[in-house]
């Protein structure tokens, strides 16, 4: 399989079978620290060994030339080549982890801490008779720029996010949300070419890359989003693979921060929180330990709108994000729980708060069990600073419950779905049982609850009928009973069945 180009569905089979030959020593929730850190490893020394190869083309097999380090993306420090652990003949974890760390020290501003901390050196679980296949089957097909372009990588990879989420369910919604729910935000949100982009809970970086993609869909010039990406997860193990899916989609310049954002945040502009036009995640749902006890005497002034209970984090994240969005051109989108919408107390005071703001444009309530290990519904609370003059202060209450494909293990929400929600979100109008333009007073006259069923009833989408109607229907239903009857009888006759 090294020759010639490879297309996306074998290189997701290629790298499936890598996951499976972890099976049995290895749980499935873990794969993800294992697969990813090899990928990106053979991927690195793929790309060099071509950049390698190009050089010396183009200095005419100059060997000196050839060796500088402006002609690679980045630098493999002698013995880190992938090719030197193939070598190994015992000890290959410990050949494996030195590599991986000698990489991340060679190119400290770009791959630091990026093959995270999988215990490479466990022999009880990685024997070095299951490394060497590993690494053969890695081994055998080439991971270059010439036979798998970063598109290709990319999206096989993200292909290897969703199988370790649909394998793991109820730790996955920690590090995937589904492409399709991303994609209606950024839809929603609509960054542009040269637009900062910020996600507090990047996860694997889905929703950078989806931001990524709709550029380019829009036949604008992704390159100038780079420096303009930026992302802080707490996970150390996600945090790497959010960084490695950033560089095998093309990605070349971004900030992915691990940490904690609600505690430790990570982006500043002087001693304030640096601002973004476009601000989008899908935290936490009601994280109880979220860091109250530092939220009390905040520097950056996150708790404008109150403190949220010590318990439940919801609105310490719309908070913190509201905060973190520019001034005019800033808008934002937050996954929440739907709870978030109408629990009372100190959130209730929150939400009467920001709704004070002007800030809040739709609520879109989605389908449950859309997400990896909640079946809960969730909802979609969209921001902006830059009000469209002819909604005024007006907010969209969307029920977009219905849509959906009914699926075993969770819900799916296909294009169509995607494309009629957001095509009720752009026309911001009334849609009978669907949506509804409500005013300041409306939810005031609510007492500030935003639960969707209090501004929409369902569409009855039953023929309603007259009573003339329905007293014909229920004469022609008997008529029909009768004559059913009375064919059954004659059946029955005929066979010698009834006297």
């Amino acid at each position: 399989m090294n020759s010639g180009s490879i297309d996306i569905g074998q290189l997701e089979s290629y790298l499936w079978e890598a996951a499976n030959i972890l099976r049995g020593p290895v749980d499935a929730a873990d794969f993800k620290t294992y697969v990813f850190p090899l990928l990106f490893f053979k991927r690195i020394s793929d790309v060099h060994d071509e950049e390698y190869q190009a050089a010396m083309t183009e200095s005419g097999k100059d060997e000196e030339y050839a060796r500088f380090p402006q002609n690679y993306r980045f630098q493999i420090p002698e013995g880190c080549h992938w090719e030197d652990v193939r070598a190994a003949a015992t000890n290959v974890g410990q050949a494996l982890q030195n590599a991986m760390r000698g990489m991340e020290k060679a190119n400290p501003e770009t791959l630091y801490g990026i093959f995270g901390d999988a215990q490479w050196t466990n022999k009880d679980r990685l024997s070095n008779a299951l490394l060497r296949d590993l690494i053969e089957h890695f081994s055998r097909i080439n991971l270059g720029n010439q036979t798998a372009q970063a598109d290709i990588l990319g999206q096989s990879y993200e292909y290897l996010i969703k199988k370790f989420a649909d394998l793991t369910n109820k730790k996955a919604g920690e590090f995937y949300t589904p492409r399709s729910v991303v994609r209606l935000m950024v839809n929603i949100l609509d960054p542009g070419e040269g637009e900062t982009i910020y996600d507090p809970a990047c996860g694997t970086g889905g929703m950078l890359l989806e931001a990524i993609h709709h550029i380019r869909e829009k036949r604008g010039d992704d390159r100038t989003l780079w420096g303009k990406l930026f992302g802080q997860e707490k996970n150390l193990t996600t945090s790497a693979i959010a960084r490695m899916n950033l560089f095998l989609h093309g990605a070349s310049d971004f900030q992915i921060v691990r940490g904690d954002t609600l505690r430790q945040p990570a982006f500043f502009s002087g001693d304030n929180l640096a601002t973004f036009d476009c601000v989008i995640a899908n935290p936490p749902f009601s994280l109880e330990k979220w860091g109250d006890e530092v939220w009390a005497r905040d520097p950056y002034g996150r708790n404008f709108a109150g403190m949220p209970p010590a318990k439940n984090g919801d609105y310490a994240w719309v908070q913190h994000m509201i905060k973190s969005t520019s001034p005019g051109t800033g808008r934002m989108a937050v996954v929440l729980p739907h709870g978030a919408l109408f629990r009372m107390g100190r959130e209730g005071e929150i939400r009467k708060r920001i709704l004070g703001m002007d800030l809040l444009e739709a609520v879109i309530g989605l389908a449950p069990n859309l997400f990896y290990g909640s079946g809960l519904a969730a909802c979609i609370l969209v921001f902006q600073r830059r009000r469209a003059i002819d909604q005024g202060n007006r907010i969209l209450i969307l029920d977009a419950s219905r849509e959906f494909k009914p699926g075993r293990a969770h819900n799916e929400l296909l294009p169509e779905h995607v494309s009629n929600i957001y095509g009720w979100y752009r026309d911001f109008r009334d849609v009978e049982g669907i949506a509804r333009v409500v005013t300041p007073n409306d939810i005031a006259a609510n007492d500030y609850n935003l639960n969707i069923s209090r501004y929409l009833e369902p569409k009855n989408d039953q023929e309603t009928l007259t009573v003339e109607q329905a007293m014909r229907r229920l004469e022609e239903g008997a008529q029909a009973a009768f004559a059913a009857e009375d064919r059954l009888i004659t059946i029955l006759k005929r066979e010698g069945l009834l006297q």
